[in-house]
Protein backbone atom coordinates (compact mmCIF):
# COMPACT_ATOMS: atom_id res chain seq x y z
CA UNK A 1 0.00 0.00 0.00
CA UNK A 2 1.36 3.41 -1.03
CA UNK A 3 0.53 6.55 0.90
CA UNK A 4 1.17 9.61 -1.24
CA UNK A 5 -0.45 12.79 -2.44
CA UNK A 6 -2.55 15.21 -0.43
CA UNK A 7 -3.49 13.47 2.82
CA UNK A 8 -5.67 15.20 5.38
CA UNK A 9 -4.97 14.96 9.11
CA UNK A 10 -8.70 15.15 9.66
CA UNK A 11 -10.25 16.85 12.67
CA UNK A 12 -12.57 14.99 15.05
CA UNK A 13 -15.80 17.02 15.30
CA UNK A 14 -17.60 16.95 18.64
CA UNK A 15 -21.12 17.90 19.68
CA UNK A 16 -22.24 17.79 23.29
CA UNK A 17 -18.99 16.11 24.31
CA UNK A 18 -19.37 13.24 21.84
CA UNK A 19 -18.20 12.46 18.32
CA UNK A 20 -20.39 14.27 15.80
CA UNK A 21 -20.80 11.40 13.34
CA UNK A 22 -22.95 13.33 10.88
CA UNK A 23 -20.48 16.22 10.62
CA UNK A 24 -17.65 13.70 10.26
CA UNK A 25 -19.49 11.98 7.40
CA UNK A 26 -19.96 15.30 5.62
CA UNK A 27 -16.28 16.19 6.06
CA UNK A 28 -15.17 12.89 4.53
CA UNK A 29 -17.51 13.28 1.56
CA UNK A 30 -16.19 16.81 1.01
CA UNK A 31 -12.60 15.60 1.09
CA UNK A 32 -13.15 12.79 -1.38
CA UNK A 33 -15.07 15.10 -3.73
CA UNK A 34 -12.25 17.68 -3.45
CA UNK A 35 -9.52 15.23 -4.44
CA UNK A 36 -7.96 14.37 -1.08
CA UNK A 37 -5.87 11.24 -1.66
CA UNK A 38 -5.77 9.71 1.86
CA UNK A 39 -7.84 10.22 5.03
CA UNK A 40 -5.79 10.23 8.24
CA UNK A 41 -7.98 9.98 11.39
CA UNK A 42 -6.84 10.01 15.02
CA UNK A 43 -3.71 12.07 14.57
CA UNK A 44 -2.67 15.20 16.46
CA UNK A 45 -5.22 17.28 14.54
CA UNK A 46 -7.87 14.68 15.40
CA UNK A 47 -7.28 15.27 19.14
CA UNK A 48 -6.27 11.65 19.61
CA UNK A 49 -4.61 12.46 22.94
CA UNK A 50 -8.00 13.11 24.55
CA UNK A 51 -10.06 10.39 22.87
CA UNK A 52 -10.96 7.42 25.04
CA UNK A 53 -9.91 4.02 23.67
CA UNK A 54 -13.55 3.38 22.73
CA UNK A 55 -13.79 6.70 20.90
CA UNK A 56 -10.45 6.13 19.16
CA UNK A 57 -11.66 2.75 17.93
CA UNK A 58 -15.00 4.21 16.82
CA UNK A 59 -13.41 7.06 14.84
CA UNK A 60 -11.27 4.60 12.90
CA UNK A 61 -14.17 2.19 12.33
CA UNK A 62 -16.40 5.04 11.18
CA UNK A 63 -13.73 6.43 8.85
CA UNK A 64 -13.28 3.03 7.19
CA UNK A 65 -17.04 2.62 6.86
CA UNK A 66 -17.63 6.08 5.38
CA UNK A 67 -14.63 6.06 3.03
CA UNK A 68 -15.70 2.62 1.78
CA UNK A 69 -12.42 1.91 -0.07
CA UNK A 70 -12.66 5.02 -2.26
CA UNK A 71 -9.29 6.26 -0.93
CA UNK A 72 -6.84 4.75 1.58
CA UNK A 73 -7.30 5.26 5.33
CA UNK A 74 -4.12 5.77 7.34
CA UNK A 75 -5.14 5.46 10.99
CA UNK A 76 -3.26 7.09 13.85
CA UNK A 77 -2.36 4.32 16.31
CA UNK A 78 0.75 5.57 18.07
CA UNK A 79 1.39 5.75 21.80
CA UNK A 80 4.21 6.23 24.28
CA UNK A 81 3.37 2.69 25.41
CA UNK A 82 4.53 0.02 22.96
CA UNK A 83 1.86 -2.40 24.19
CA UNK A 84 -0.87 0.20 23.68
CA UNK A 85 0.42 1.05 20.21
CA UNK A 86 0.28 -2.65 19.32
CA UNK A 87 -3.32 -2.89 20.53
CA UNK A 88 -4.40 0.20 18.61
CA UNK A 89 -2.62 -0.97 15.45
CA UNK A 90 -4.20 -4.42 15.67
CA UNK A 91 -7.60 -2.79 15.97
CA UNK A 92 -6.99 -0.52 12.96
CA UNK A 93 -6.06 -3.55 10.87
CA UNK A 94 -9.14 -5.48 12.03
CA UNK A 95 -11.34 -2.44 11.34
CA UNK A 96 -10.20 -2.41 7.70
CA UNK A 97 -7.84 0.57 7.62
CA UNK A 98 -5.08 0.49 5.01
CA UNK A 99 -2.20 1.41 7.28
CA UNK A 100 -1.16 2.89 10.61
CA UNK A 101 0.51 6.21 11.46
CA UNK A 102 2.67 5.81 14.56
CA UNK A 103 4.00 8.81 16.46
CA UNK A 104 7.30 8.47 18.27
CA UNK A 105 6.80 7.75 22.00
CA UNK A 106 6.35 11.05 23.81
CA UNK A 107 7.30 12.10 27.36
CA UNK A 108 9.32 8.97 28.22
CA UNK A 109 12.03 10.03 25.69
CA UNK A 110 13.54 6.72 24.58
CA UNK A 111 17.01 6.53 23.06
CA UNK A 112 17.43 6.00 19.32
CA UNK A 113 17.86 2.28 20.05
CA UNK A 114 14.67 2.39 22.11
CA UNK A 115 12.83 3.93 19.19
CA UNK A 116 14.09 1.19 16.90
CA UNK A 117 12.99 -1.52 19.35
CA UNK A 118 9.58 0.14 19.81
CA UNK A 119 8.75 0.16 16.10
CA UNK A 120 10.33 -3.24 15.50
CA UNK A 121 8.10 -4.74 18.21
CA UNK A 122 4.97 -3.25 16.63
CA UNK A 123 5.99 -4.45 13.18
CA UNK A 124 6.57 -7.98 14.50
CA UNK A 125 3.22 -7.99 16.33
CA UNK A 126 1.09 -6.68 13.44
CA UNK A 127 1.66 -7.42 9.76
CA UNK A 128 0.34 -4.10 8.51
CA UNK A 129 1.71 -1.13 6.51
CA UNK A 130 3.12 1.44 8.93
CA UNK A 131 4.17 5.06 8.57
CA UNK A 132 6.46 6.52 11.23
CA UNK A 133 5.67 9.98 12.60
CA UNK A 134 8.39 12.33 13.84
CA UNK A 135 7.30 15.64 15.39
CA UNK A 136 9.88 16.79 17.96
CA UNK A 137 7.94 19.98 18.77
CA UNK A 138 5.20 17.78 20.23
CA UNK A 139 7.14 14.85 21.62
CA UNK A 140 10.38 16.37 22.88
CA UNK A 141 12.30 13.78 20.88
CA UNK A 142 13.85 13.74 17.41
CA UNK A 143 14.11 10.46 15.53
CA UNK A 144 17.36 10.76 13.62
CA UNK A 145 17.76 9.93 9.91
CA UNK A 146 20.02 6.97 10.70
CA UNK A 147 17.28 5.44 12.90
CA UNK A 148 14.69 5.98 10.19
CA UNK A 149 17.01 4.30 7.67
CA UNK A 150 17.35 1.25 9.95
CA UNK A 151 13.59 1.05 10.36
CA UNK A 152 12.97 1.45 6.62
CA UNK A 153 14.53 -1.97 6.10
CA UNK A 154 11.60 -3.58 7.96
CA UNK A 155 9.16 -4.58 5.21
CA UNK A 156 5.94 -3.27 6.76
CA UNK A 157 7.43 0.16 7.58
CA UNK A 158 6.70 2.02 4.36
CA UNK A 159 7.26 5.69 5.14
CA UNK A 160 7.58 8.56 7.59
CA UNK A 161 5.58 11.69 8.30
CA UNK A 162 8.49 14.07 8.85
CA UNK A 163 7.43 17.11 10.87
CA UNK A 164 10.66 18.65 12.04
CA UNK A 165 10.19 21.41 9.47
CA UNK A 166 13.79 20.73 8.43
CA UNK A 167 14.50 20.18 4.75
CA UNK A 168 18.00 19.12 5.74
CA UNK A 169 16.71 16.29 7.91
CA UNK A 170 14.12 15.24 5.34
CA UNK A 171 16.80 15.27 2.61
CA UNK A 172 19.10 13.12 4.72
CA UNK A 173 16.31 10.57 5.23
CA UNK A 174 15.56 10.47 1.50
CA UNK A 175 19.27 10.04 0.74
CA UNK A 176 19.62 7.16 3.22
CA UNK A 177 16.46 5.24 2.28
CA UNK A 178 15.32 3.33 -0.77
CA UNK A 179 13.04 5.24 -3.15
CA UNK A 180 10.14 2.95 -2.23
CA UNK A 181 10.18 4.47 1.28
CA UNK A 182 7.82 7.47 1.36
CA UNK A 183 8.99 10.64 3.08
CA UNK A 184 5.86 12.72 3.68
CA UNK A 185 5.64 16.34 4.78
CA UNK A 186 4.14 16.75 8.23
CA UNK A 187 4.61 20.52 8.18
CA UNK A 188 2.48 22.45 5.68
CA UNK A 189 5.12 25.17 5.25
CA UNK A 190 7.43 22.71 3.47
CA UNK A 191 4.90 20.72 1.42
CA UNK A 192 6.18 22.02 -1.92
CA UNK A 193 9.90 22.15 -1.07
CA UNK A 194 9.75 18.57 0.23
CA UNK A 195 8.23 17.38 -3.04
CA UNK A 196 11.14 19.06 -4.81
CA UNK A 197 13.73 17.03 -2.89
CA UNK A 198 11.91 13.70 -3.34
CA UNK A 199 8.99 13.70 -0.89
CA UNK A 200 5.85 11.75 -1.78
CA UNK A 201 3.19 14.13 -0.47
CA UNK A 202 1.87 15.74 2.70
CA UNK A 203 -0.23 14.89 5.72
CA UNK A 204 -1.78 18.29 6.05
CA UNK A 205 -3.57 20.38 8.66
CA UNK A 206 -4.55 23.08 6.17
CA UNK A 207 -6.14 20.48 3.86
CA UNK A 208 -8.99 20.39 6.39
CA UNK A 209 -9.95 23.86 5.15
CA UNK A 210 -8.78 23.94 1.51
CA UNK A 211 -8.70 20.29 0.37
CA UNK A 212 -9.04 21.22 -3.29
CA UNK A 213 -6.04 23.52 -3.42
CA UNK A 214 -3.74 21.12 -1.56
CA UNK A 215 -4.79 18.28 -3.86
CA UNK A 216 -4.24 20.55 -6.87
CA UNK A 217 -0.74 21.43 -5.65
CA UNK A 218 0.26 17.77 -5.46
CA UNK A 219 -1.44 16.91 -8.76
CA UNK A 220 0.33 19.78 -10.53
CA UNK A 221 3.68 18.62 -9.19
CA UNK A 222 2.97 15.03 -10.21
CA UNK A 223 2.02 16.20 -13.71
CA UNK A 224 5.28 18.14 -14.03
CA UNK A 225 3.64 21.56 -13.80
CA UNK A 226 6.17 23.01 -11.38
CA UNK A 227 5.05 26.61 -11.94
CA UNK A 228 1.46 25.83 -10.95
CA UNK A 229 2.58 23.86 -7.91
CA UNK A 230 4.85 26.73 -6.86
CA UNK A 231 2.04 29.27 -7.33
CA UNK A 232 -0.24 27.17 -5.12
CA UNK A 233 2.54 26.92 -2.53
CA UNK A 234 2.67 30.70 -2.23
CA UNK A 235 -1.11 31.04 -2.41
CA UNK A 236 -1.62 28.63 0.48
CA UNK A 237 1.28 29.90 2.63
CA UNK A 238 -0.69 32.60 4.51
CA UNK A 239 -3.37 30.06 5.42
CA UNK A 240 -0.71 27.65 6.73
CA UNK A 241 0.40 30.47 9.01
CA UNK A 242 -3.18 31.09 10.15
CA UNK A 243 -3.64 27.42 11.07
CA UNK A 244 -0.90 27.83 13.67
CA UNK A 245 -1.86 31.15 15.30
CA UNK A 246 -2.38 28.98 18.37
CA UNK A 247 -1.95 25.29 19.14
CA UNK A 248 -3.23 22.95 16.43
CA UNK A 249 -6.13 22.03 16.08
CA UNK A 250 -7.61 25.15 17.74
CA UNK A 251 -7.36 27.41 14.64
CA UNK A 252 -8.35 24.76 12.09
CA UNK A 253 -11.45 23.70 14.03
CA UNK A 254 -12.35 27.37 14.47
CA UNK A 255 -11.95 27.90 10.72
CA UNK A 256 -14.16 24.90 9.94
CA UNK A 257 -16.79 26.26 12.32
CA UNK A 258 -16.71 29.64 10.56
CA UNK A 259 -17.17 27.77 7.27
CA UNK A 260 -20.26 26.01 8.68
CA UNK A 261 -18.68 22.55 8.66
CA UNK A 262 -18.56 21.67 12.38
CA UNK A 263 -19.65 22.81 15.83
CA UNK A 264 -16.99 24.74 17.74
CA UNK A 265 -16.03 22.23 20.40
CA UNK A 266 -12.68 21.06 21.79
CA UNK A 267 -11.55 18.65 24.46
CA UNK A 268 -9.84 20.17 27.46
CA UNK A 269 -7.05 21.11 27.93
CA UNK A 270 -7.56 22.68 24.48
CA UNK A 271 -9.70 25.81 24.65
CA UNK A 272 -11.19 28.37 22.23
CA UNK A 273 -9.02 30.73 20.21
CA UNK A 274 -8.24 34.09 21.82
CA UNK A 275 -10.34 37.02 20.63
CA UNK A 276 -7.36 38.69 18.94
CA UNK A 277 -6.36 35.56 17.04
CA UNK A 278 -9.98 34.82 16.17
CA UNK A 279 -10.12 38.18 14.38
CA UNK A 280 -6.80 37.49 12.63
CA UNK A 281 -8.08 34.08 11.51
CA UNK A 282 -11.27 35.57 10.14
CA UNK A 283 -9.24 38.12 8.19
CA UNK A 284 -7.06 35.34 6.76
CA UNK A 285 -10.12 33.34 5.68
CA UNK A 286 -11.63 36.41 4.02
CA UNK A 287 -8.35 37.23 2.28
CA UNK A 288 -8.24 33.71 0.88
CA UNK A 289 -11.82 34.03 -0.39
CA UNK A 290 -13.29 31.44 1.96
CA UNK A 291 -15.51 33.96 3.76
CA UNK A 292 -17.26 37.05 2.41
CA UNK A 293 -15.85 40.43 3.40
Amino acid sequence: MKFEGSMVAIVTPFVGGHLDEEAFRELIEWHIASGTDVIVPCGTTGESATLSHEEHDRVIELTVELVNRRVPVLAGTGSNSTAEAIRLTKHAKEAGADGALLITPYYNKPTQQGLYEHYKAIAEAVEFPMVLYNVPGRTGLNMLPETVARLSKIDVIVGIKEATGSLRQASEIIALCDDSFAVISGDDFINFPLLAVGGKGMISVTANVIPGDLAALYDAWKAGDVAKARDLHYKTLPLHTAMFYETNPIPVKTALHKLGKIELEFRLPLCPLSEANDKKLETALKSYGLLEN
